[in-house]
C-alpha cells in the first residue's frame, strides 16, 4: 500500500515531464482507424535489423504472403481516393482481393480489405511494430480481434492486409471529425461494444503467453457492419511476465490519457495496466469526452471524472454524454461507472482482472 500512496503523491509532478518524452501522442489524423497507424518509438535499431525473413515466416503461421504487385493492383496503385487513414506507421488503403485465390481483384468482384503500407522514412521505427503485428495477429484468432489476412515484405516495402471493418473505429462515432457523418451510439450499443472489446482483451490475457496489449483505446476498437467490436493494432503488444514474475520492465509506450500511472512512473508493465486503459475507455463511452485533450490547459478525463464518480451522492447528469439525450438506464450507467472507477484505481493490485470486468459487464 505504501508504494501505491507514493504513486499518488508523485503522479501529478512526474506525469507531465515523462509523457512528452516517452508516450505516444493520441493526436493522429486517422479516419479509418488510428489502429492502422501508430508509431513504436524505439532506439533498438540493431535488434530490428538483425531480424530475418525466415523468423517472420515461421511465426506468421497460415496467413498469406502477398506479392507487392498484387497489393499495388488491389489498391489501384495506392490511389489517394482509396485512402482510409494515415498516421505514424504509414497509410491505410482500401483494396479488393479474390477471397478464393487471395489475388488482386476489383470492387465489383472482390472482397474489400484494408492494406497498411509502411512509410519508407519510418522503416527503422516501424519495422518492429510491423513484425509484432505479424507475430501476434498471425498466430491468434478470436471473434473480437481484427483478422490479419496476410503480409508483404519485398525489399523496402512492408505491408499488412486486414479484414475490412465497414463501420471504422469507435473513435469515429464517439468523436466524429468535421464533415463525417456520426452514427449515433445508443446506450445498448455502447455496452455491447464494451463487452466485445472486453472479450478480446480477456482472451489476450488468458493465452499461454499472457499477452499485454499496451495500447488499448477507442481508436484501436474497430467495428464491422453489425457493430461487432474488434481490437486491432498489435504493434505495441508484449508477451506478459514469465511465471513467478509480476511485471515487465520496459520503455514507456502508449497514448496520452490511457497509460496506467505505475507504468509512467516506474516503467513496470503489469497485466492490469491494460485494465486501467480499459477503464478509461469506459469513461469515454459514458461521457462522450476524450481521454486527453491537448491544449493550453491539458484536460485529462480521469482527473475530471474520477472525483465525480467517487462521490456517493454524484449525479449522472454531470458527466453523461449529452448525445444520449437521457435515453439510458440510470442504474446500469451507475454500475458501469463504478466498474470504471475500479479499473482506474491508482494501485494496480486493487484493479479487477479483465475476466472479472467481463463477468461484471455481462451481468449488467
Amino acid at each position: 500500500m505504501g508504494h501505491c500512496i507514493s504513486i499518488l503523491l508523485n503522479f501529478s509532478n512526474v506525469t507531465g515531464r515523462r509523457r512528452s518524452k516517452n508516450i505516444l501522442s493520441s493526436e493522429k489524423t486517422s479516419s479509418y482507424s488510428e489502429s492502422c497507424a501508430s508509431t513504436n518509438r524505439t532506439n533498438n535499431t540493431q535488434t530490428i535489423i538483425s531480424t530475418d525473413m525466415s523468423t517472420t515466416r515461421t511465426n506468421s503461421g497460415g496467413i498469406n504472403n502477398f506479392k507487392f504487385r498484387q497489393l499495388r493492383k488491389s489498391t489501384r496503385k495506392f490511389d489517394p481516393a482509396n485512402e482510409l487513414g494515415k498516421g505514424g506507421f504509414g497509410t491505410v488503403y482500401k483494396g479488393w482481393i479474390n477471397p478464393k485465390t487471395m489475388r488482386a481483384s476489383n470492387e465489383n468482384h472482390g472482397m474489400p480489405v484494408a492494406v497498411k503500407k509502411l512509410n519508407l522514412d519510418q522503416k527503422i521505427q516501424g519495422f518492429k511494430e510491423w513484425k509484432a503485428e505479424v507475430d501476434f495477429l498471425g498466430s491468434l484468432s478470436h471473434p473480437n480481434l481484427v483478422k490479419l489476412l496476410g503480409y508483404c515484405w519485398e525489399g523496402k516495402e512492408h505491408l499488412l492486409v486486414y479484414e475490412y471493418m465497414l463501420k471504422g473505429s469507435l473513435e469515429n462515432h464517439l468523436f466524429p471529425r468535421r464533415g463525417l457523418n456520426k452514427l449515433g451510439l445508443s446506450w445498448d450499443l455502447r455496452l455491447k461494444i464494451a463487452i466485445d472489446a472486453a472479450q478480446g482483451l480477456t482472451f489476450l490475457h488468458a493465452t499461454d503467453q499472457r499477452i499485454i496489449y499496451r495500447d488499448f483505446k477507442v481508436s484501436n476498437i474497430l467495428l464491422d457492419e453489425d457493430f461487432v467490436g474488434k481490437i486491432s493494432d498489435f504493434g505495441l503488444a508484449k508477451l506478459g511476465p514469465k511465471e513467478g514474475e509480476t511485471h515487465l520492465s520496459t520503455q514507456v509506450m502508449g497514448s496520452l490519457g490511457y497509460v496506467a500511472p505505475e507504468y509512467i512512473l516506474t516503467g513496470h508493465l503489469y497485466m492490469k495496466s491494460d485494465v486501467y486503459s480499459y477503464g478509461v475507455v469506459l469513461l469515454e463511452l459514458l461521457s462522450g469526452r476524450r481521454a486527453y485533450v491537448k491544449s493550453r490547459t491539458p484536460q485529462n478525463l480521469v482527473d475530471w471524472m474520477k472525483p465525480m464518480v467517487s462521490d456517493r451522492k454524484y449525479h449522472v447528469s454531470k458527466f453523461i454524454d449529452p448525445q444520449l439525450e437521457e435515453n439510458y438506464p440510470l442504474q446500469k450507467v451507475r454500475r458501469v461507472a463504478t466498474l470504471a472507477l475500479q479499473c482506474i484505481d491508482d494501485c494496480h493490485d486493487s484493479r479487477p482482472t479483465m475476466k472479472d470486468v467481463l463477468d461484471c459487464l455481462k451481468s449488467i
